[in-house]
């Protein structure tokens, strides 16, 4: 009853406070962007959520559109933008997102939505991951985020999809509370961004 029923409904609740509560950060963040960075303020990619099925996810945009002599985006540590840098630190970058939530789209807990490329990479443990409606935080988060291997996060994924409560989902809510303040994990050990998932070795 709690993952079909109670948490969605709790999700929505929070959410709806949650924008009110941070909105002047949310219009500070935004006007931020589109004078330090530049429209679009927002970064939408399509991921696959609860049963592979496809949305949008809402992110600050971090990152600048430098291009090289070939017109080819340059790497991400070359376009990540000092702005970007901040507020992938203190997590505001991911702010929008609370909309995905209000919209039925996310949780506040759960597996992260990764890129739709990755779904035909999953060996079969690996898709129970979207069995459960996908979060802003989860269990691979809290316990090391970027700084660890793509096994060892899908571990922890399935491991959550297979645990999941509310005592569990509040566990990690505060674990990331602690995170966010501490500016932890943040980026890969070798990029700024997650290497991408080629499938397990």
């Amino acid at each position: 009853m709690y993952p079909m029923l109670i948490k969605p409904m709790l999700d929505k609740m929070l959410a709806l406070v949650l924008i009110w509560f941070f909105l002047p950060i949310i219009v500070l963040s935004a006007l931020l962007v589109f004078f330090k960075i530049g429209r679009p303020i927002f970064f939408r990619q399509v991921r696959p959520g609860y049963k592979e099925r496809l949305f949008g996810i809402y992110k600050f945009r971090t990152m600048s559109n430098e291009k090289d002599e070939n017109g080819e985006l340059l790497p991400d540590d070359k376009r990540l933008t000092a702005v970007g840098l901040f507020l992938r630190k203190t997590s505001l970058d991911e702010l929008p997102q609370l909309f995905n939530v209000l919209k039925g789209e996310m949780s506040f807990v759960g597996p992260r939505p990764l890129l739709v490329e990755y779904l035909e990479l999953y060996n079969d443990e690996q898709k129970k991951r979207h069995t459960v409606t996908p979060g802003i935080t989860g269990w691979a988060q809290v316990n090391g985020r970027n700084a660890i291997s793509w096994e060892q996060k899908f571990e922890y994924d399935v491991w959550y999809v297979d645990n999941q409560s509310f005592l569990l989902d509040m566990k990690i809510m505060w674990m990331t509370f602690l995170k966010v303040i501490k500016r932890s994990d943040v980026n890969s050990s070798s990029s700024v961004t997650m290497e991408k998932f080629e499938g397990s070795k």
